[in-house]
């Protein structure tokens, strides 16, 4: 098994996207999910190597179920055409999320489009110590790697409780505070794959613990 072949059987179902397509190819999905849960076990072990403060994430816990929620969203397809996952994973938001799909790749991490609460609490920690977010969004390899964060829609004006010429008012402003690294599935069926995984890995990680630390302190 290998990732040519988990592209394939997106490509297939991409084509076919329905309960009966897939109830007939019920045992080929399960090899394809099967080896991705493989693969983010040994992920799992060597981030866990690279981070004494990694969270144990086995790959049945990391990946994300490829039903689409069509309670909330009717007009969505039955079954989403990537599979997520998210290892390093306290929470769902907040972990290191791993995207590979036929339309599109990436490695990301942070919080999109969180929780007031959350939100609440990541400004907080601004407020109190912006300077370290700065600095890590500024640092050159950083920004080599993921450039700006992703793009999202921000406030008009200082959130509640802020002041409008606060020094770190762009940053308030924000609904969302995420990175991600853009790939093509070329790249993903190099041999070098896992390593440059590890190394997004390593360059968010900061990032990543700064938000968590925001959110839980």
């Amino acid at each position: 098994m290998s990732f040519s072949k988990l592209y394939a059987f997106l490509g297939k179902l991409h084509k076919n996207n329905n309960k009966e397509w897939m109830d007939a190819h019920r045992d080929e999905y399960h090899n394809v999910r099967n080896f991705y849960m493989e693969w983010l076990d040994a992920m799992n072990v060597k981030l866990a190597q690279t981070d004494p403060d990694y969270f144990d994430t086995p790959g049945r816990k990391a990946i994300n179920r490829i039903n689409n929620n069509l309670l909330f969203h009717p007009n969505k397809p039955v079954y989403k055409d990537h599979f997520g996952a998210g290892l390093d994973q306290v929470r769902k938001q907040g972990d290191f999320y791993i995207h590979l799909g036929i339309h599109e790749n990436f490695i990301g991490g942070g919080y999109w489009h969180p929780s007031s609460k959350i939100l609440k609490s990541i400004r907080q920690a601004i407020d109190y110590n912006g300077e370290a977010l700065a600095h890590i969004l500024q640092k050159k390899s950083f920004k080599a790697l993921f450039g700006e964060m992703v793009e999202d829609t921000s406030l008009k004006t200082a959130p509640k409780g802020f002041s409008q010429d606060h020094r770190h008012i762009a940053l308030l402003r924000r609904k969302s505070f995420a990175v991600s690294v853009q790939l093509t599935q070329e790249e993903v069926l190099k041999n070098d794959f896992e390593a440059k995984v590890i190394t997004i890995y390593k360059e968010m990680l900061p990032f990543r613990r700064y938000l968590n630390t925001a959110v839980t302190v």
